[in-house]
């Protein structure tokens, strides 16, 4: 009984290391995202932290416009990082779990 303990904290122990790997991987994966006219762009990674935004001069004139743009195109830009984010760091989670009576969360 107190091996199976043992060896279950190990295996829980053994997946956070996986998810903070895979956190720190997460940094290095890039989500863009552009208005359907192109005019402005932005990059985040799939934690959700941006890069990158790029602004057509354009759209400069217009100020109500432009905060419309950015908004829509960020939070479709957050939305793909978060897809992204919660499947990979999920796989981690499932994959490391140990099989316990009644905790299938996770599947």
């Amino acid at each position: 009984m107190f091996g199976d303990i043992m060896g279950m904290m190990g295996k829980i122990k053994e997946t956070q290391q996986k998810v903070e790997e895979t956190k720190k991987r997460l940094d290095s994966v890039l989500i863009d995202e552009k208005s359907s006219d192109n005019l402005i762009e932005v990059t985040l990674t799939a934690n959700r932290k941006i890069t990158n935004i790029s602004i057509d001069d354009s759209l400069l004139a217009d100020k109500e416009m432009l905060e419309d743009y950015l908004i829509n195109t960020l939070n479709k830009a957050i939305e793909k990082a978060t897809n992204v984010n919660e499947a990979e760091l999920g796989a981690v989670a499932k994959e490391g779990m140990p099989n316990i009576p009644g905790m299938d969360m996770f599947k």
